[in-house]
């Protein structure tokens, strides 16, 4: 959608923004499949366990349900984490591929990556597949279209005046 206006050093900005995505990407793999808390959980599930969680809103009503027994910063950092995660990806599709154009293809797309990455963490059993983790992570994705949708009108207005 950058493409569409027309400002000063565009072509900059948009290979900022590419840059800044491709970042993005390498960043979140190395978090979701090679950090030393996903070596830990590959320890913990090659021992005999494989957790999941099918249960929709299961694993977040159990962090709200147990806020004020466990360290707060446990269940900020999941809950939100999550949500955190996935809102670039929801900001940049839009922003840098035109086939995003709309919060539906947006959403559809964060859907598929954060499924894609939460059964691969199961497979490769360095995390655990929680479908708690799809809807935090898509709900990230939906806010991170929202802000390019609030960036890209203000940007729309700055460039007419």
């Amino acid at each position: 959608m950058l493409n569409q206006l027309e400002f000063k050093n565009k072509k900059w900005t948009i290979a900022f923004a590419y840059t800044l995505f491709g970042l993005y990407v390498i960043i979140a793999a190395v978090l979701l499949f090679f950090s030393p808390y996903r070596q830990a959980a590959y320890e913990i599930n090659t021992s005999g366990t494989h957790p999941y969680n099918i249960i929709p809103f299961k694993t977040i009503s159990n962090y709200i349900k147990a806020s004020s027994h466990i360290n707060q910063n446990i269940w900020i950092s999941n809950l939100f984490g999550n949500v955190l995660a996935f809102l670039p990806m929801g900001f940049f599709l839009p922003m840098l591929f035109k086939r995003f154009n709309g919060i539906w293809k947006t959403t559809c797309a964060v859907f598929l990556a954060t499924s894609s990455v939460e059964v691969l963490q199961f497979l490769t059993r360095v995390g655990s597949f929680d479908v708690d983790d799809i809807i935090l992570n898509t709900a990230g994705g939906i806010i991170g279209y929202l802000l390019f949708a609030m960036v890209f009108r203000i940007m729309q207005k700055r460039v007419k005046e």
